[in-house]
């Protein structure tokens, strides 16, 4: 990538590269958003992403999902090259928040009685769901509300709450506390 810097991050001397960018090139209407753009992400480690509107943060994770697909170059989860024989394996090992938190329509507690479900954990009891709620700053009232009746912050802290239950390997966050007022962003 020319002289823009998109990705910040500190390696740490690990073997297992879980997120692999190899010379990846993708233009889109005439723009180029990457141009030789090599990264990875090992196992346990926390990247920060950050930039200018615009300079395809939230591509990266699109292309990761297999949303969108790269013109040159290899991109791969956990050595899996991110292509649609793959693309469901990958999608259940990753959990993405977007800055949009597109929520299924309906009453917010089936909502995440759908979730629950669909837990990695299942083992876990329904008090660790309470302690959620709890440090989310999410009443028990909420979960009688619908999903159109939520406040953006309220969407955002449900779309969190989400990702804990589920407790993927992975986690995209785009923009997580954008919604969220002070207090709740320092927790």
């Amino acid at each position: 990538m020319q002289e823009k810097r998109l990705v910040s991050f500190s390696m740490k001397l690990k073997a297992d590269k879980m997120i692999n960018f190899e010379s990846v090139y993708l233009k889109r209407n005439d723009k180029e958003i990457f141009s030789g753009l090599n990264f990875s992400v090992q196992k346990n480690e926390k990247v920060l992403i950050q930039g200018k509107s615009g300079i395809g943060k939230t591509t990266l994770f699109k292309i990761l999902l297999g949303f969108e697909t790269i013109d040159k170059g290899r991109v791969s989860f956990n050595d899996l090259d991110i292509v649609k024989e793959h693309i469901k394996d990958i999608r259940h090992q990753i959990f993405y928040l977007s800055q949009d938190i597109d929520l299924k329509d309906g009453r917010v507690g089936e909502l995440l009685d759908e979730i629950w479900e669909h837990n990695l954990l299942k083992n876990q009891d329904k008090t660790h769901f309470t302690e959620l709620l709890d440090f989310l700053d999410l009443g028990e009232k909420l979960l009688d509300q619908t999903v159109k009746e939520l406040s953006g912050g309220e969407r955002q802290r449900i779309g969190l709450l989400i990702c804990f239950l589920l407790d993927r390997p992975v986690w995209l966050l785009d923009e997580p506390t954008s919604a969220l007022d002070d207090i709740m962003k320092k927790k």
